[in-house]
């Protein structure tokens, strides 16, 4: 029975499916349960939560960059998928806590830079980054290089995650950057940079250990690092 329950959410993931009101890709799913669906009923049933997040959602979200890559997929149905994902990872907070973070591979901290609004890729990759398994803080946008450094040092983070959209908000990143080196915390956290006008040049340029061009890549850069 478990095995079937695994199966659905992989299968719903692959959807696009949050809960049974939304419409799948393909036909045939009308009003049968979605995701967060789903994995209430395999939580509630006592399926093992890290099996719930690797063998689900975790390997639903792997299929669904696999299918992106292929150009089977668009960015609609990855963030669709990632949506799905994302909602089920709330349900599944109270339980992750409750058993001392099992399942949970590694902190990261999440932020898009000073003066830059911008958060639907930072947002795609949080929720990846949660569907792989990994404790994220999000701090959101426009976030100052001293509140970013605060945080990674209290969280004890193991990775970094900075984003920016606009060209202008760029040297923000560098600043960050050096904010943890003048705190000595440069040797205790990886630092992954993204967005459109950022590059792997850039990266080497301002220190950074390395630059995710898309959600997929980052949780790659993540399994590597933690």
């Amino acid at each position: 029975m478990s095995e079937k329950i695994i199966e659905q959410i992989v299968a719903n993931v692959l959807q696009g499916r949050r809960d049974q009101s939304d419409e799948g890709i393909d036909e045939g799913y009308d009003g049968t349960p979605g995701v967060t669906e789903l994995v209430e009923e395999a939580l509630e049933q006592g399926i093992p939560v890290e099996k719930v997040l690797a063998e689900g959602l975790s390997h639903g979200m792997t299929l669904v960059g696999e299918k992106y890559e292929s150009g089977e997929y668009f960015i609609p149905d990855m963030l669709a998928a990632a949506e799905a994902v994302g909602a089920a990872m709330d349900i599944m907070e109270p339980y992750l806590v409750k058993d001392g973070g099992q399942g949970s591979k590694g902190k990261i901290v999440m932020a898009t830079v000073e003066k830059d609004q911008h958060d639907i890729g930072k947002n795609l990759v949080t929720i990846m980054l949660k569907g792989a398994g990994y404790a994220v803080v999000d701090l959101g946008v426009n976030v100052p290089a001293s509140r970013i450094v605060e945080v990674v040092e209290k969280e004890k983070a193991g990775l970094l995650g900075l984003s920016a959209l606009l060209d202008t908000t760029m040297p923000f990143m560098k600043q960050t950057i050096e904010e943890l080196e003048n705190k000595n915390l440069k040797d205790n956290v990886r630092v992954m940079i993204g967005g459109a006008p950022t590059n792997e040049d850039f990266a080497r340029e301002i220190g950074a250990d390395a630059h995710g061009k898309d959600a997929f890549a980052a949780v790659k850069i993540a399994d590597q690092f933690l």
